[in-house]
């Protein structure tokens, strides 16, 4: 009787073993960015790499460079999907095209957070990002503000088809309602970049000469870009009024020495945000351990069970620089 008890609790603890390994297994977690060339993705992709989860050896994370083509990003979830990881972070490059990558994980049982880009699809767990409408609208007023409210402009677009790019549009013409004088000579895309932004402004200021007051940029890349152009050209930066979105650190100097305004998107929080939620999803008992709820307290945990956090957007200004500069450090 005694040796059939020790054989039954030896057989009950072999049986128990991979449940409780199963249970501390490590987490297989990945991020596929709609692109790595620019600056703010990679601030975002370090921040994700910081997470206390992942720098503890908990998660095991894997960011993928999309390439800035939805086809590509299409692959790295058939990637993920075949690997069996245990969650996604999704920054869509396209906000339609993204859906069949989301679907493909939701029918495998993979939960997709989305972060800091819309995909247009009812499947993710939760999405983690910024109001772009409103961003678009910030930064379209701090333009017309500084033309007041008189004068011809011109807004370099996002990727067409990017979340970013549709909703900021949506913000800059909100703003651009209640400056009904002022004309937008030009609107077209320079896909983030700063260099695409510099050679379209060149084109744009020989095409318009002395006519151009303002430049919405829907990105801080393509205002930085649209003052290159200015300077090429031998022109006065603080003749015009330039703003972009996302406070990357050479707009935030060019905040200080007067030449642009800028709205900080905290792609810190998105990404740590974004990977709790992740974590959550895919191992109910986890608890968050990124410092993003206790620093915007308007962004409730509950639970990691809200399908929308809005992380808030920040007024970059010549008295604030220096402060943001610092966490570049």
């Amino acid at each position: 009787m005694k040796k059939l008890l020790i054989g039954l609790l030896a057989s009950a603890a072999i049986l128990a073993a991979p449940a409780a390994m199963a249970q501390d297994k490590k987490l297989k977690i990945g991020a596929t960015t709609y692109g790595l060339n620019a600056e703010f993705m990679q601030l975002w992709s370090a921040a994700l790499k910081e997470h206390p989860a992942v720098k503890s050896g908990d998660v095991e994370l894997t960011v993928f460079d999309g390439r800035y083509d939805a086809l590509v990003q299409q692959e790295q979830f058939n990637t993920m999907i075949t690997q069996k990881f245990d969650a996604i972070i999704f920054v869509p490059m396209d906000v339609e095209a993204g859906a069949a990558a989301v679907q493909a994980a939701h029918d495998a049982g993979i939960p997709v957070v989305g972060s800091n880009a819309r995909v247009n699809s009812d499947l993710l767990t939760s999405y983690v990002g910024s109001n772009d409408v409103l961003a678009g609208e910030m930064e379209a007023k701090a333009v017309l503000d500084k033309m007041g409210c008189k004068g011809n402009l011109v807004i370099l677009e996002g990727p067409i088809g990017q979340s970013g790019q549709i909703q900021r549009l949506e913000g800059n013409e909100k703003a651009l309602k209640a400056c009904p004088d002022v004309k937008v000579l030009e609107t077209q895309t320079a896909n983030w970049s700063r260099a695409e932004a510099q050679t379209l402004m060149e084109n744009w200021l020989t095409a318009h000469p002395g006519q151009i007051n303002g430049v919405i940029g829907q990105n801080d890349e393509m205002a930085l870009g649209a003052i290159e152009a200015i300077k090429a050209a031998n022109l006065n930066v603080s003749d015009f009024a330039i703003a972009g979105v996302d406070g990357v650190t050479d707009a935030i100097n060019a905040v200080k020495a007067g030449q642009m305004a800028s709205v900080l998107q905290d792609g810190i929080a998105q990404a740590q945000g974004a990977l709790d939620v992740a974590i959550k999803a895919a191992k109910p008992d986890y608890e968050p351990v990124s410092t993003v709820w206790t620093q915007y307290p308007e962004m409730k945990w509950a639970d990691g069970k809200e399908k929308i956090y809005l992380v808030p957007w920040t007024q970059v200004t010549p008295e604030n620089a220096d402060k943001l500069l610092e966490t570049r450090k």
